[in-house]
Protein backbone atom coordinates (compact mmCIF):
# COMPACT_ATOMS: atom_id res chain seq x y z
CA UNK A 1 0.00 0.00 0.00
CA UNK A 2 1.34 3.17 -0.93
CA UNK A 3 0.80 6.42 0.78
CA UNK A 4 0.67 10.41 -0.69
CA UNK A 5 0.19 13.22 0.93
CA UNK A 6 -1.89 16.33 0.06
CA UNK A 7 -0.22 19.34 -0.25
CA UNK A 8 -0.69 21.50 2.54
CA UNK A 9 -0.92 24.86 0.83
CA UNK A 10 -3.70 23.78 -0.86
CA UNK A 11 -2.02 22.45 -4.29
CA UNK A 12 -4.02 20.55 -6.30
CA UNK A 13 -1.66 17.54 -7.42
CA UNK A 14 -0.12 15.09 -4.46
CA UNK A 15 3.29 14.27 -3.33
CA UNK A 16 4.51 10.68 -3.58
CA UNK A 17 6.25 10.60 -0.14
CA UNK A 18 8.40 6.73 -1.62
CA UNK A 19 11.71 8.44 -3.84
CA UNK A 20 13.75 6.14 -6.10
CA UNK A 21 17.26 5.81 -3.98
CA UNK A 22 18.82 8.53 -5.54
CA UNK A 23 20.80 11.48 -4.34
CA UNK A 24 18.59 15.09 -4.99
CA UNK A 25 20.29 18.18 -4.82
CA UNK A 26 18.50 20.76 -2.95
CA UNK A 27 17.04 23.81 -4.16
CA UNK A 28 19.24 26.63 -2.89
CA UNK A 29 17.11 30.02 -3.22
CA UNK A 30 18.63 33.14 -2.90
CA UNK A 31 18.21 34.18 0.90
CA UNK A 32 19.94 36.39 3.41
CA UNK A 33 23.05 35.56 5.26
CA UNK A 34 22.57 33.56 8.41
CA UNK A 35 23.32 34.24 12.63
CA UNK A 36 22.93 30.83 13.37
CA UNK A 37 26.10 29.90 16.01
CA UNK A 38 28.33 27.79 14.50
CA UNK A 39 30.05 25.48 17.44
CA UNK A 40 33.57 24.36 17.66
CA UNK A 41 34.92 20.84 17.99
CA UNK A 42 38.93 20.59 19.40
CA UNK A 43 40.87 17.66 18.55
CA UNK A 44 43.19 16.26 20.88
CA UNK A 45 45.52 13.72 20.10
CA UNK A 46 46.26 10.95 22.88
CA UNK A 47 49.84 10.05 24.22
CA UNK A 48 50.73 7.27 26.15
CA UNK A 49 50.28 7.65 29.67
CA UNK A 50 53.37 7.14 32.14
CA UNK A 51 53.62 3.40 32.72
CA UNK A 52 52.32 1.63 35.95
CA UNK A 53 55.75 0.71 36.58
CA UNK A 54 59.40 0.66 35.50
CA UNK A 55 60.68 -1.70 33.10
CA UNK A 56 57.15 -1.70 31.28
CA UNK A 57 57.38 -3.99 28.11
CA UNK A 58 53.98 -4.17 26.72
CA UNK A 59 53.54 -4.58 23.21
CA UNK A 60 53.40 -1.68 21.46
CA UNK A 61 49.12 -0.65 21.19
CA UNK A 62 48.72 -1.94 24.55
CA UNK A 63 49.79 0.67 26.60
CA UNK A 64 47.20 3.23 27.79
CA UNK A 65 46.61 6.24 26.58
CA UNK A 66 45.16 9.45 27.63
CA UNK A 67 45.69 13.22 28.64
CA UNK A 68 46.62 14.24 32.05
CA UNK A 69 44.18 17.16 34.02
CA UNK A 70 44.12 19.97 30.99
CA UNK A 71 42.34 23.27 30.18
CA UNK A 72 40.21 23.74 27.28
CA UNK A 73 38.04 25.76 25.52
CA UNK A 74 34.41 25.55 26.05
CA UNK A 75 32.56 22.18 25.47
CA UNK A 76 29.59 20.10 26.27
CA UNK A 77 29.61 16.94 24.75
CA UNK A 78 32.96 14.84 24.32
CA UNK A 79 33.98 11.39 22.63
CA UNK A 80 37.00 9.57 20.99
CA UNK A 81 37.78 8.70 17.56
CA UNK A 82 40.41 6.92 15.83
CA UNK A 83 41.16 6.51 12.02
CA UNK A 84 39.99 3.39 10.78
CA UNK A 85 36.37 2.85 10.76
CA UNK A 86 36.13 -0.81 10.44
CA UNK A 87 38.38 -1.34 13.41
CA UNK A 88 37.02 -1.67 17.38
CA UNK A 89 38.00 -0.60 20.40
CA UNK A 90 38.68 -3.48 22.75
CA UNK A 91 38.65 -1.38 26.10
CA UNK A 92 37.61 1.37 28.76
CA UNK A 93 37.33 5.31 27.76
CA UNK A 94 36.91 7.15 31.01
CA UNK A 95 37.07 10.90 31.36
CA UNK A 96 36.47 13.47 34.01
CA UNK A 97 36.03 16.96 33.24
CA UNK A 98 35.59 20.16 35.15
CA UNK A 99 32.46 22.37 35.01
CA UNK A 100 32.59 26.09 33.58
CA UNK A 101 29.99 26.80 36.74
CA UNK A 102 31.09 25.36 39.94
CA UNK A 103 35.02 25.23 38.94
CA UNK A 104 34.46 21.30 40.77
CA UNK A 105 36.04 18.03 38.87
CA UNK A 106 33.22 15.56 38.04
CA UNK A 107 34.05 11.92 38.90
CA UNK A 108 35.05 9.42 36.62
CA UNK A 109 32.81 8.52 33.93
CA UNK A 110 32.84 5.55 30.85
CA UNK A 111 31.90 6.05 27.45
CA UNK A 112 30.19 3.82 25.42
CA UNK A 113 33.35 2.22 22.82
CA UNK A 114 31.05 -0.49 21.23
CA UNK A 115 29.69 2.17 18.72
CA UNK A 116 30.59 0.94 15.30
CA UNK A 117 27.18 -0.61 14.60
CA UNK A 118 26.02 3.33 14.32
CA UNK A 119 27.58 3.70 10.74
CA UNK A 120 26.97 4.34 7.25
CA UNK A 121 26.29 1.39 5.86
CA UNK A 122 29.32 -0.38 3.80
CA UNK A 123 29.67 -0.10 -0.17
CA UNK A 124 27.43 3.52 0.40
CA UNK A 125 29.10 6.73 -0.59
CA UNK A 126 28.97 7.84 2.63
CA UNK A 127 30.75 4.90 3.83
CA UNK A 128 33.54 5.13 0.97
CA UNK A 129 34.37 8.98 1.03
CA UNK A 130 37.66 8.21 3.38
CA UNK A 131 36.15 10.52 5.64
CA UNK A 132 34.72 7.67 7.90
CA UNK A 133 36.23 7.16 11.61
CA UNK A 134 36.16 5.12 14.16
CA UNK A 135 34.47 6.53 17.20
CA UNK A 136 32.69 5.72 20.61
CA UNK A 137 29.68 7.07 21.88
CA UNK A 138 29.76 10.33 22.20
CA UNK A 139 29.03 11.53 26.45
CA UNK A 140 27.00 14.89 27.29
CA UNK A 141 28.63 16.13 30.12
CA UNK A 142 27.04 20.23 30.64
CA UNK A 143 29.27 23.37 29.98
CA UNK A 144 33.02 22.78 30.87
CA UNK A 145 36.57 23.79 30.27
CA UNK A 146 39.13 20.88 31.81
CA UNK A 147 39.35 17.50 30.88
CA UNK A 148 41.59 13.85 31.64
CA UNK A 149 40.69 11.27 29.84
CA UNK A 150 42.38 7.70 30.13
CA UNK A 151 41.94 4.38 27.65
CA UNK A 152 42.97 0.99 28.76
CA UNK A 153 43.07 -1.81 26.31
CA UNK A 154 40.76 -5.21 27.57
CA UNK A 155 38.19 -6.78 26.23
CA UNK A 156 37.49 -10.57 25.79
CA UNK A 157 41.03 -11.34 25.61
CA UNK A 158 42.18 -9.66 28.77
CA UNK A 159 39.17 -11.18 30.05
CA UNK A 160 40.43 -14.77 29.41
CA UNK A 161 44.11 -13.89 30.57
CA UNK A 162 45.40 -13.82 27.22
CA UNK A 163 47.67 -10.26 26.29
CA UNK A 164 44.77 -7.77 25.67
CA UNK A 165 44.00 -6.35 21.86
CA UNK A 166 46.39 -3.41 20.95
CA UNK A 167 44.68 -0.04 20.76
CA UNK A 168 42.80 1.68 17.29
CA UNK A 169 45.68 4.24 15.96
CA UNK A 170 44.89 7.32 15.37
CA UNK A 171 43.21 8.10 19.09
CA UNK A 172 41.49 11.44 19.31
CA UNK A 173 39.92 13.26 21.77
CA UNK A 174 36.81 15.27 20.73
CA UNK A 175 35.34 18.23 22.35
CA UNK A 176 31.93 19.87 21.11
CA UNK A 177 30.63 23.13 21.83
CA UNK A 178 27.54 23.39 20.55
CA UNK A 179 27.63 27.68 21.01
CA UNK A 180 25.29 27.97 23.57
CA UNK A 181 26.63 27.17 27.19
CA UNK A 182 25.23 29.59 29.81
CA UNK A 183 27.70 32.03 31.38
CA UNK A 184 29.26 30.53 34.55
CA UNK A 185 27.43 30.51 37.49
CA UNK A 186 24.20 29.64 36.13
CA UNK A 187 24.46 25.70 36.50
CA UNK A 188 20.84 24.60 37.78
CA UNK A 189 20.31 22.45 41.13
CA UNK A 190 18.13 18.98 40.70
CA UNK A 191 15.19 20.56 41.97
CA UNK A 192 15.08 23.43 39.23
CA UNK A 193 16.16 20.59 36.65
CA UNK A 194 12.88 18.59 37.66
CA UNK A 195 10.88 21.51 37.80
CA UNK A 196 11.57 22.48 33.92
CA UNK A 197 11.50 19.08 32.63
CA UNK A 198 7.79 18.48 34.76
CA UNK A 199 7.26 21.78 32.20
CA UNK A 200 8.46 20.81 29.12
CA UNK A 201 6.74 17.24 29.59
CA UNK A 202 4.01 19.71 29.61
CA UNK A 203 4.27 21.67 27.01
CA UNK A 204 5.23 18.82 25.00
CA UNK A 205 1.71 17.00 25.53
CA UNK A 206 -0.18 20.15 24.31
CA UNK A 207 2.15 20.58 21.24
CA UNK A 208 3.33 24.41 22.62
CA UNK A 209 6.90 25.95 21.24
CA UNK A 210 9.62 27.81 23.48
CA UNK A 211 11.17 29.13 20.71
CA UNK A 212 9.07 32.07 18.98
CA UNK A 213 12.33 34.70 20.00
CA UNK A 214 15.21 33.07 19.37
CA UNK A 215 17.22 34.47 17.11
CA UNK A 216 18.40 31.20 15.32
CA UNK A 217 15.05 31.00 13.57
CA UNK A 218 14.75 34.27 12.36
CA UNK A 219 16.70 33.92 9.29
CA UNK A 220 17.27 31.51 6.15
CA UNK A 221 20.39 30.85 4.46
CA UNK A 222 20.52 28.88 1.65
CA UNK A 223 21.42 25.64 3.09
CA UNK A 224 18.60 26.42 5.81
CA UNK A 225 15.93 26.77 2.54
CA UNK A 226 16.96 23.47 1.06
CA UNK A 227 16.22 21.26 4.47
CA UNK A 228 12.86 23.49 4.99
CA UNK A 229 12.08 22.71 1.25
CA UNK A 230 11.92 19.22 1.76
CA UNK A 231 8.80 19.42 4.35
CA UNK A 232 7.26 22.16 1.98
CA UNK A 233 3.67 19.14 1.83
CA UNK A 234 3.25 20.22 5.45
CA UNK A 235 4.61 23.52 6.35
CA UNK A 236 6.17 26.84 5.27
CA UNK A 237 9.61 27.60 4.40
CA UNK A 238 11.21 28.38 7.62
CA UNK A 239 8.85 26.72 9.93
CA UNK A 240 10.46 25.89 13.36
CA UNK A 241 7.74 22.55 14.12
CA UNK A 242 5.81 21.06 11.60
CA UNK A 243 2.50 21.02 14.49
CA UNK A 244 0.64 17.86 15.43
CA UNK A 245 -2.98 17.16 13.67
CA UNK A 246 -5.75 15.16 15.26
CA UNK A 247 -6.13 11.60 13.18
CA UNK A 248 -9.26 12.63 10.95
CA UNK A 249 -6.81 15.63 9.57
CA UNK A 250 -3.69 13.44 9.01
CA UNK A 251 -6.40 10.91 7.53
CA UNK A 252 -7.74 13.70 5.13
CA UNK A 253 -4.49 14.71 4.52
CA UNK A 254 -3.28 11.52 3.02
CA UNK A 255 -4.46 9.20 0.74
CA UNK A 256 -3.89 5.66 0.28
CA UNK A 257 -3.94 3.87 -3.64
CA UNK A 258 -7.12 1.19 -2.80
CA UNK A 259 -8.59 2.22 0.43
CA UNK A 260 -8.70 4.29 3.33
CA UNK A 261 -5.04 4.92 5.31
CA UNK A 262 -4.05 2.88 8.26
CA UNK A 263 -2.35 5.73 10.01
CA UNK A 264 -1.70 7.47 12.94
CA UNK A 265 -2.38 10.91 14.39
CA UNK A 266 0.80 13.19 13.20
CA UNK A 267 2.68 14.10 16.16
CA UNK A 268 4.33 17.88 16.55
CA UNK A 269 7.69 17.80 15.46
CA UNK A 270 10.69 20.16 15.91
CA UNK A 271 12.46 20.66 12.46
CA UNK A 272 16.27 21.13 12.02
CA UNK A 273 14.92 24.87 12.00
CA UNK A 274 13.54 24.76 15.25
CA UNK A 275 16.27 23.16 17.03
CA UNK A 276 19.13 25.28 15.59
CA UNK A 277 21.08 23.15 12.53
CA UNK A 278 24.34 24.50 11.14
CA UNK A 279 22.96 23.54 7.99
CA UNK A 280 26.52 24.05 5.82
CA UNK A 281 28.27 21.31 7.76
CA UNK A 282 26.29 18.76 6.09
CA UNK A 283 26.67 17.37 2.67
CA UNK A 284 24.64 19.50 0.49
CA UNK A 285 22.53 16.51 -1.21
CA UNK A 286 19.97 14.39 0.05
CA UNK A 287 19.77 10.44 -0.22
CA UNK A 288 16.70 8.52 -0.34
CA UNK A 289 15.81 5.02 -0.53
CA UNK A 290 12.56 3.38 -1.13
CA UNK A 291 10.06 3.10 1.19
CA UNK A 292 10.27 2.33 5.28
CA UNK A 293 9.28 -0.84 6.40
CA UNK A 294 11.21 -0.91 9.86
CA UNK A 295 11.54 1.88 12.56
CA UNK A 296 15.02 0.99 14.70
CA UNK A 297 15.09 2.65 18.21
CA UNK A 298 17.90 3.71 19.53
CA UNK A 299 19.52 5.61 22.43
CA UNK A 300 22.40 7.78 21.65
CA UNK A 301 24.25 6.37 24.88
CA UNK A 302 25.22 10.22 26.27
CA UNK A 303 23.70 10.34 29.43
CA UNK A 304 21.00 11.44 31.23
CA UNK A 305 22.56 14.74 32.79
CA UNK A 306 20.07 17.19 30.75
CA UNK A 307 17.35 18.96 31.24
CA UNK A 308 14.83 19.07 28.53
CA UNK A 309 15.31 22.91 27.48
CA UNK A 310 18.92 21.55 26.81
CA UNK A 311 17.46 18.99 23.94
CA UNK A 312 18.30 20.76 20.83
CA UNK A 313 22.12 21.41 22.23
CA UNK A 314 22.30 18.15 22.98
CA UNK A 315 21.39 17.45 19.20
CA UNK A 316 23.35 20.00 17.45
CA UNK A 317 26.54 18.74 19.47
CA UNK A 318 25.81 14.77 18.41
CA UNK A 319 25.08 16.47 15.04
CA UNK A 320 28.71 18.07 15.03
CA UNK A 321 30.35 14.64 16.34
CA UNK A 322 28.44 12.94 13.64
CA UNK A 323 29.76 14.98 10.91
CA UNK A 324 32.79 16.18 11.42
CA UNK A 325 34.19 13.90 14.44
CA UNK A 326 32.88 10.56 12.53
CA UNK A 327 32.78 11.94 9.15
CA UNK A 328 29.59 11.07 8.24
CA UNK A 329 26.78 13.17 5.51
CA UNK A 330 24.97 14.47 7.94
CA UNK A 331 23.52 13.45 11.95
CA UNK A 332 22.67 9.83 11.88
CA UNK A 333 19.44 9.38 13.09
CA UNK A 334 16.28 10.03 11.38
CA UNK A 335 14.84 11.01 14.23
CA UNK A 336 15.48 11.65 17.89
CA UNK A 337 12.79 12.40 21.20
CA UNK A 338 14.01 14.06 24.38
CA UNK A 339 13.40 12.28 28.28
CA UNK A 340 9.99 14.79 27.73
CA UNK A 341 8.56 13.37 24.64
CA UNK A 342 9.49 16.00 22.21
CA UNK A 343 10.15 15.12 18.30
CA UNK A 344 12.47 16.76 16.60
CA UNK A 345 13.50 16.28 13.04
CA UNK A 346 16.78 14.64 12.52
CA UNK A 347 18.99 13.82 9.39
CA UNK A 348 17.46 16.66 6.62
CA UNK A 349 15.57 15.32 3.68
CA UNK A 350 11.83 15.86 4.92
CA UNK A 351 10.38 14.35 7.82
CA UNK A 352 7.41 12.30 5.66
CA UNK A 353 10.22 11.42 2.91
CA UNK A 354 12.47 7.75 3.57
CA UNK A 355 15.30 9.26 3.90
CA UNK A 356 18.60 6.93 4.50
CA UNK A 357 20.11 7.18 7.63
CA UNK A 358 23.51 6.37 9.53
CA UNK A 359 22.21 4.48 12.49
CA UNK A 360 21.89 0.54 11.89
CA UNK A 361 25.05 -0.72 10.46
CA UNK A 362 23.39 -3.34 7.81
CA UNK A 363 19.86 -1.82 7.84
CA UNK A 364 19.75 1.33 6.69
CA UNK A 365 18.10 1.57 3.78
CA UNK A 366 14.49 1.04 3.94
CA UNK A 367 14.18 2.02 7.31
CA UNK A 368 13.97 4.87 10.12
CA UNK A 369 15.97 5.41 12.67
CA UNK A 370 14.36 7.20 16.08
CA UNK A 371 17.50 7.80 18.65
CA UNK A 372 15.98 8.71 22.25
CA UNK A 373 18.17 11.29 23.54
CA UNK A 374 20.00 9.51 26.71
CA UNK A 375 20.83 5.90 28.41
CA UNK A 376 18.71 3.46 29.47
CA UNK A 377 20.57 0.62 30.35
CA UNK A 378 19.90 1.27 33.59
CA UNK A 379 17.50 4.08 33.52
CA UNK A 380 13.91 3.34 32.95
CA UNK A 381 12.36 5.88 30.33
CA UNK A 382 9.96 8.22 30.68
CA UNK A 383 5.64 7.38 29.78
CA UNK A 384 6.10 10.11 27.57
CA UNK A 385 9.41 8.79 25.84
CA UNK A 386 7.36 5.15 25.24
CA UNK A 387 3.85 7.46 24.13
CA UNK A 388 6.20 9.45 21.87
CA UNK A 389 7.92 6.73 20.00
CA UNK A 390 3.92 5.25 19.48
CA UNK A 391 2.94 8.25 18.25
CA UNK A 392 6.24 8.59 15.57
CA UNK A 393 5.56 4.95 14.26
CA UNK A 394 2.30 5.58 13.93
CA UNK A 395 2.23 8.45 11.79
CA UNK A 396 5.52 7.70 9.60
CA UNK A 397 5.31 3.53 9.36
CA UNK A 398 1.49 4.47 8.25
CA UNK A 399 2.27 6.74 5.71
CA UNK A 400 4.10 3.79 4.00
CA UNK A 401 1.17 1.33 4.74
CA UNK A 402 3.03 -0.65 7.57
CA UNK A 403 1.84 -2.38 10.43
CA UNK A 404 3.77 -1.54 13.58
CA UNK A 405 2.87 -5.19 15.58
CA UNK A 406 3.65 -6.97 12.21
CA UNK A 407 6.90 -8.25 11.06
CA UNK A 408 8.43 -7.66 7.80
CA UNK A 409 12.45 -8.78 5.94
CA UNK A 410 15.60 -6.06 5.21
CA UNK A 411 18.04 -7.92 3.66
CA UNK A 412 21.42 -6.79 5.27
CA UNK A 413 23.83 -4.97 4.09
CA UNK A 414 26.29 -6.61 6.37
CA UNK A 415 27.18 -6.71 9.86
CA UNK A 416 28.02 -8.48 12.99
CA UNK A 417 24.43 -10.15 13.48
CA UNK A 418 23.95 -10.34 10.25
CA UNK A 419 26.10 -11.44 6.85
CA UNK A 420 25.95 -9.13 3.85
CA UNK A 421 22.64 -10.29 1.77
CA UNK A 422 20.40 -12.29 4.47
CA UNK A 423 17.43 -11.37 4.56
CA UNK A 424 16.12 -10.63 8.36
CA UNK A 425 12.96 -11.05 9.75
CA UNK A 426 12.48 -8.26 12.10
CA UNK A 427 9.64 -6.61 14.37
CA UNK A 428 7.60 -3.50 12.40
CA UNK A 429 9.21 -1.67 15.00
CA UNK A 430 12.64 -2.87 16.59
CA UNK A 431 15.62 -2.18 18.79
CA UNK A 432 18.88 -2.03 17.56
CA UNK A 433 19.77 -4.86 19.03
CA UNK A 434 17.59 -6.70 16.71
CA UNK A 435 19.58 -6.05 13.67
CA UNK A 436 23.15 -5.81 15.01
CA UNK A 437 24.57 -7.30 17.83
CA UNK A 438 24.87 -4.12 20.83
CA UNK A 439 23.30 -2.97 23.94
CA UNK A 440 21.21 -0.02 22.17
CA UNK A 441 18.80 1.05 22.73
CA UNK A 442 19.46 -0.30 26.28
CA UNK A 443 17.63 -3.06 28.70
CA UNK A 444 15.03 -0.42 30.12
CA UNK A 445 13.83 0.93 26.93
CA UNK A 446 13.79 -2.49 24.85
CA UNK A 447 12.21 -3.77 27.31
CA UNK A 448 9.23 -0.81 26.01
CA UNK A 449 9.09 -1.61 22.67
CA UNK A 450 6.08 -4.33 23.25
CA UNK A 451 4.00 -1.82 24.74
CA UNK A 452 5.29 0.92 21.87
CA UNK A 453 4.08 -1.65 19.22
CA UNK A 454 0.39 -2.07 20.70
CA UNK A 455 0.22 1.63 21.00
CA UNK A 456 1.26 2.00 17.85
CA UNK A 457 -1.07 -0.13 15.97
CA UNK A 458 -4.11 1.19 18.46
CA UNK A 459 -3.12 4.77 16.90
CA UNK A 460 -3.00 3.24 13.75
CA UNK A 461 -6.79 2.36 13.70
CA UNK A 462 -5.98 -1.35 14.29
Amino acid sequence: MRAFLASAIGVACTAALVLPTAAIAAPAPAVPASTASPGSTQSLPLVPLVPDAPGDDRAAGTVPQGLTERDARPFSLLGVIWDDPEAELHGTVQVRTRSTGTGAWSGWQFLETHHHEHAPDAGTAERETGKARGSTAPLWVGASDGVEVRVRPGGDAAVRGAAPAPLPSGLRLELVDPDDDPPPGTTTTAAADAAEDNADDAAAQTGAADDADDPRTTVLTAEDAAASAVNADLVPLGATEVPALSKAETEAQTFVLGGKPRIGPRPRIVTRKGWGANEQLRERNFVYTKRVKVAFVHHSATGNNYSCSQADSVLRSIYRYHVKSSGWRDLGYNFAIDKCGNIYEGRAGGVAKAVMGAHTLGFNSNSTGIAVLGTYSKSKPRAAVVKAVARLTAWKLGLYGANPSAKTTLKSGGGNRYKKGTRAKLNVIAGHRDGVSTDCPGGHLYSKLADVRAASARLQGR
